[in-house]
């Protein structure tokens, strides 16, 4: 049953089969085991990394396509809710309007790119796709008549998602059940299921043909395939998951701005997701988004702890300070890069190959 759930796409190692439990377990129980505010933001935003990061593994991992657009995708899907929630009000009509309309503007824009920029080869597609997105975010922030410019836009959902809703009177296990917490379990199913719909996908003849144009594809090309339509396809599936991914992103912040779905910044992260936790295997985005979300969100109080610990000693306490959160965030991706050059996925399982 799990084999099949997972597409028989099995982790192939026990350790990596052990941390992956704990990912889903933690997340699952995250409410209850971990309370707070922070520590919810924390999880949620990991749901919505994991997604973004598979999808553009689908695209990168599996298929060997460099993209720097892949954000404009998921900025598509977070306006797409956004403006939708604004304009119609707080329903699930907004909701499922926004995200159809949304899903049908990536699908437009992805197979416009796919067809007229997937035929050049390499830096020259990923420079033609950093252009249409910073083209897309300049374009966001100066309509503001529809997307609230650089201030964004605030709405409203329905009822049920909202934090003042509260459905039973008496904490649950400690914790009071609200609309903030069924909106994390909305996201947390949601991920769930397109996470192992991306498996079924990459473990499908279709994907089996996106890894053979990655490793050659001149052979591919010769033995009957058509690359540059699998190539489009593959941009096409990895837009309308990153946009996927922006739609959970709005339902979770109820807010969406420039900066918060269309920053290079975010496509940098991603980037550094996949190399982090392996390169063409979905798992590598569980574990990758999970490992630098963690390190983004509390390094920086770590750093406050330790600094607090070696005040008055000179070097120690300048090195330790909290402001100098991402200079061992950098250092931290440089020590992963050199001891893990395969993701700590490909690492993991590399293990397991040592051991036999």
């Amino acid at each position: 049953m799990l084999n099949r759930l997972l597409s028989h796409d099995l982790p192939r190692s026990r350790l990596l089969a052990v941390l992956l439990v704990f990912i889903v377990a933690a997340l699952l129980l995250s409410p209850f085991v971990f309370p707070g505010s922070k520590s919810l933001n924390v999880a949620a935003k990991i749901l919505t990394f994991i997604v973004l990061v598979a999808s553009y593994d689908l695209l990168l991992g599996y298929t060997g396509i460099v993209s720097f657009a892949h954000t404009m995708f998921f900025g598509i899907g977070a306006y797409g809710v956004a403006i939708a929630s604004t304009r119609l009000g707080a329903g699930w009509g907004a909701i499922a309007a926004g995200t159809l309309g949304a899903l049908l503007l990536s699908l437009v824009l992805s197979l416009v790119i796919g067809l007229f920029s997937l035929r050049v080869k390499a830096i020259f597609y990923a420079m033609i796709t950093l252009a249409v997105a910073s083209a897309f975010q300049t374009l966001a922030s100066q309509l503001s008549e529809f997307t609230g410019g650089e201030d964004g836009l605030t709405f409203k959902l329905p009822a049920v998602l909202s934090p003042s809703f509260e459905p039973f009177e008496n904490p649950v296990f400690g914790v009071l059940i609200d609309g903030r917490l069924i909106s994390y379990y909305l996201l947390f199913v949601v991920a769930v299921a397109l996470v192992l719909l991306m498996l079924r996908i990459v473990n499908s003849p279709f994907g089996r043909v996106l890894q053979a144009i990655r490793e050659n594809d001149f052979r591919a090309e010769a033995i009957g395939y058509r690359t540059v339509v699998y190539r489009t396809l593959s941009n096409v599936l990895s837009a309308l998951f990153a946009t996927l991914g922006g739609v959970l992103l709005a339902i979770w912040l109820r807010y969406n701005g420039p900066d918060t779905s269309l920053s290079f910044e975010i496509m940098l992260d991603i980037l550094l997701i996949v190399v982090i936790g392996g390169m063409g295997t979905i798992y590598g985005a569980v574990v990758g988004s999970v490992l630098f979300v963690l390190a983004q969100s509390y390094l920086q109080d770590l750093l406050k702890l330790a600094g607090a610990s070696f005040e008055g000693v000179p070097v120690a306490g300048a090195l330790l300070s909290a402001d100098r959160w991402l200079l061992w965030l950098g250092v931290l991706f440089v020590l992963s890069v050199y001891y893990f050059p395969t993701g700590v996925v490909g690492r993991l399982r590399a293990l397991r190959g040592v051991g036999r």
